[in-house]
Formats: C-alpha cells, sequence, structure tokens
C-alpha cells in the first residue's frame, strides 16, 4: 500500500497540531494571569511576569525543533504562529479600547520572526550534519 495519499495531508496536520500546541502552551502560561500587578507606588506592570514569557518561549522550542527537524518548516512556523495569534486574540479580545489587535500583530510579528529563523537554523543543521541517521 502506498503512502502517497497521506503525504499532502502531513503538513496541514503538523501546523494544526503546532497550533494546538501553541494555544494550549499560552493557555498553561499566560491564560491564567488575567490582573495587572499593582505595586505600593500605585504603579502597574504585568499582567504577566517575565519567567511566564520565557517558560511560553522554551516550551514551544520542543514542537517547532520537532517539526523544523524533520522538514516541515512551513508548520513549524506558521503553525505556531496561527497557535500563538489566536490565542493572544481569544485572551485579549475584552480589552474595549481595541488596542488589544496592536498586541496580537506584535506576537504575530514576533512570533513569525523567531520560530522562522529558528526552524531555517535547524532544518539547515539537521541538513548538515545528515539530520542524525548513519549513511545520510
Amino acid at each position: 500500500m502506498s503512502n502517497a495519499p497521506r503525504q499532502p495531508l502531513r503538513r496541514p496536520l503538523a501546523a494544526l497540531a503546532l497550533a494546538g500546541i501553541a494555544m494550549a502552551a499560552w493557555a498553561a502560561w499566560l491564560g491564567w494571569d488575567q490582573h495587572p500587578d499593582v505595586h505600593p507606588d500605585g504603579s502597574t506592570t504585568g499582567p504577566y511576569q517575565a519567567w511566564q514569557v520565557i517558560g511560553l518561549g522554551l516550551t514551544l522550542l520542543v514542537p517547532v525543533y520537532w517539526a523544523a527537524s524533520r522538514k516541515q518548516v512551513e508548520a513549524a512556523v506558521f503553525g505556531t504562529t496561527a497557535g500563538l495569534a489566536v490565542a493572544a486574540a481569544y485572551d485579549w479580545s475584552d480589552d474595549g479600547s481595541g488596542l488589544f489587535l496592536i498586541g496580537v500583530a506584535m506576537v504575530t510579528a514576533g512570533s513569525l520572526a523567531v520560530t522562522g529563523v529558528l526552524s531555517l537554523v535547524i532544518a539547515s543543521a539537521k541538513r548538515n550534519t545528515g539530520g542524525g541517521r548513519p549513511g545520510h
């Protein structure tokens, strides 16, 4: 039995899986923290702490590496970016000013840039080392 019919589905399914993972990671790291931190002097920061954003980024390294090392660069880039954009839009959509759209655009642009460069570096490194398989 040939694997040819399944090949066209592999990339879209990988992108959907990465989008789902990115949305779940957003929910786990950032989704529960909805209130700014008020300091004694009255200033506010947040709602996210640096460790939460770093945790999100480190968590997403695993699925991006997995996809990019399997020559699924487009899925790694566009799936992760779409998932983060949807999660940010959903999380911030209750902002009455409409400025959340600027934040979503920034998340989208940042994710696209970082996952794009990272995925290309991973795919290139795997290609140059033969993918870690003997004889390649």
